[in-house]
This record gives C-alpha cells, sequence and structure tokens, in this order.
C-alpha cells in the first residue's frame, strides 16, 4: 500500500509538471459603446478570436472647459454608453465567460483630449470633483454588483491629476469601500512615470500608444527593435512598484506610418495599409506578452456589429474583418486561458 502511495505522488509530480502552463494573461478587447443591446451573437466573434477580457466603457461628457461638469446616464446618450446599457453588456459578456473591465470614460465637446482638462478657479475645480466622484462611484458600485473583475478609475487626465492630486488620494479610498475587486488607471503613454497613486492600485494601467517605428511599412524586426527602448523602463517601473503593467489600451491603425505616432486618430491620415498594422501587432505580442511584468492587454478597439464594420478598405484601428484579426486570433489561442 505504501509502495502504491509512493507511485501515486510521482505520477502527480511528475504527470502535472509535464502539463503545459497556461498563461493569465488578460487577452482582452475594448468592447465600443452602441446604441442597442448585445447578444450572444455579438459576443460570438469574441470567442472566436479567443478573447478572454473586455472593457466596458460607460461615458460621461463635459460640455466645454470653461464649465467642467461631468453629465452622465442621461436619455440624450446612446444605451451602451450609460449605467443600464454597461450592465446589460457586463451581463452579456459574462455569459460567454468574458472577464470585464468597466472603464468609464469622459467626452469633451468637439474631442478636446481630456488630459489637458483642468479647472480655472477652485469653485470650478469643485464642481469637477463633485460631479466626477458622482459618475465614478456609481460605476464603481456597479461593477461590485455584477463582480466585474476589473475597475479603471479614470482614462487619461493628467492635468486633472497633477493640479488634485489629494482629491485623487481620497477618491480611490471611496471607491474601495465600495469595490471590492482589482483597481487601475489608465494613463497615457507618455504620463505614466508621474502619476501619484499607483502603490494605492492593482495594475499599472498604460494606454499603449508607444511610438516603435518611423517606417511607412514597419517591419516586424523594426517595431520589436523600436520596443527595446520602452520595454526596459516598463520592467523596471513593474519592478519598483512591485506591480504589472497592464495595457488599457493598445493596437494599431492600418495606415502608413503607424507605428511613428500610433495615438493618432485624425482623418487625414487617408491611406490604408493592412501590412503595417499586422507587423506593428506582432511585434507587440513578441514583444512584450511573455515578460512576466506584463498583465496583458485591451485591443483598441472592438464594435458590437462584427460583420459590419471594419474590412480591408478601413483605415481605423478596429482590426474587425483585417488580415490582423487572424493574427490576433492566433496569438489569443496560444495565450488563452
Amino acid at each position: 500500500m505504501r509502495y502504491f502511495f509512493y507511485c501515486l505522488f510521482l505520477f502527480l509530480l511528475f504527470g502535472c509538471a509535464a502539463i503545459p502552463f497556461q498563461s493569465a494573461k488578460i487577452n482582452g478587447v475594448s468592447f465600443v459603446a452602441s446604441r442597442g443591446v448585445v447578444d450572444s451573437s455579438h459576443v460570438k466573434p469574441l470567442v472566436q478570436i479567443n478573447a478572454n477580457a473586455a472593457a466596458v466603457m460607460p461615458f460621461g461628457f463635459i460640455r466645454d472647459q470653461n464649465h467642467p461638469e461631468v453629465t452622465h446616464n442621461t436619455k440624450r446618450q446612446w444605451y451602451g454608453e450609460t449605467r443600464s446599457g454597461a450592465k446589460q453588456y457586463i451581463e452579456a459578456l459574462h455569459q460567454e465567460n468574458i472577464r470585464v473591465m468597466v472603464k468609464p470614460q469622459l467626452w469633451i465637446s468637439h474631442g478636446d483630449f481630456t488630459g489637458f482638462l483642468k479647472a480655472d478657479t477652485e469653485t470650478d475645480w469643485e464642481l469637477l470633483e463633485v460631479s466626477y466622484s458622482d459618475f465614478i462611484l456609481k460605476y464603481a458600485a456597479l461593477a461590485e454588483e455584477l463582480n466585474v473583475e476589473v475597475f479603471c478609475i479614470g482614462t487619461e487626465l493628467e492635468e486633472f491629476i497633477k493640479n488634485r492630486p489629494e482629491y485623487w488620494h481620497q477618491l480611490i479610498k471611496e471607491i474601495r469601500t465600495i469595490y471590492t475587486g482589482k483597481l487601475t488607471y489608465a494613463a497615457n503613454w507618455d504620463e505614466f512615470w508621474t502619476t501619484p497613486f499607483w502603490p494605492e492600485l492593482d495594475y499599472v494601467g498604460v494606454d499603449a500608444y508607444f511610438p516603435v517605428s518611423d517606417m511607412q511599412t514597419p517591419s516586424i524586426e523594426d517595431c520589436i527593435k523600436g520596443w527595446e527602448k520602452h520595454k526596459e523602463g516598463l520592467k523596471e517601473f513593474s519592478k519598483k512598484l512591485d506591480r504589472q503593467i497592464l495595457f488599457t489600451e493598445y493596437g494599431y491603425r492600418s495606415v502608413d506610418y503607424t507605428g511613428k505616432e500610433p495615438w493618432r486618430y485624425d482623418r487625414s491620415m487617408t491611406s490604408v495599409n493592412l501590412d503595417a498594422q499586422n507587423n506593428a501587432t506582432k511585434a507587440l505580442f513578441d514583444a512584450v506578452w511573455d515578460e512576466d511584468w506584463f498583465a496583458g492587454g485591451y485591443l483598441w478597439k472592438w464594435f458590437i456589429n462584427h460583420d459590419e464594420v471594419g474590412g480591408i478598405e478601413n483605415n481605423q484601428f478596429t482590426p474587425q474583418n483585417k488580415p490582423v484579426e487572424a493574427i490576433i486570433r492566433s496569438h489569443y489561442e496560444r495565450k488563452f486561458n
């Protein structure tokens, strides 16, 4: 009998050791809000590319910098941008075993960059803070109600954070009393070094539009080389904070020079370059996805009506119905958990 248990022990030890390790990386997409409800037909394309996570993005709106009050959950918004829409999206994603990050975002009229958002007077600062807290805490409560895996406390708000750091420290404390899951913040690729509250969060969130190549059609090798100048700093920053880096957004447009300024979305870039998108995406996967300091990321961006978007004549970020979709499917399958 002793011999039997000894053999059983050896089998479990070496048999289990022979099973390949499955990555727990977040293989995600940014699931864009729409006018209507979603059902399994809208979620199945995520399953088909082997995604295991999605960011749900309700919106708050600011009329202009001179009146920095956040309004949200109004009848004028698209369904997916509201609380009820976000709830329905989360439930539909969870039904297909897709993990969720709730990532409430701000839109300033005329598309002004949120990183420049700041107030001119103390009264306006207080208006911004009170209304932003109301916005973010309502979605933190929703995330807790639905057992959401990750909650993002803000996106690309550099001046707001730089000018009002104490507000943000207090906001995180308030969120922690409501929400018990993992917290992050989506810092722009060039601001995350100075964000003051990373030790209070679970992931260092980065919208990862790092420049990696000046080539019109960047090669995979050139983009991997371009990543080298960013990787060491990300690794050291992760080690210093004892936090993994999470790409809260990543992706490339299917345009010429896509690796030069990957954050650009203006329509002056009219070319279509599918090879550029393919190579830059493949290089990102090859350069960072296997790193221990890296938690995974959410591809920018994925629309719910899969058959109606993207395509080989589209030069925007979405990978849908483009050759890059097969690259993502293959990589996410390899890293699927």
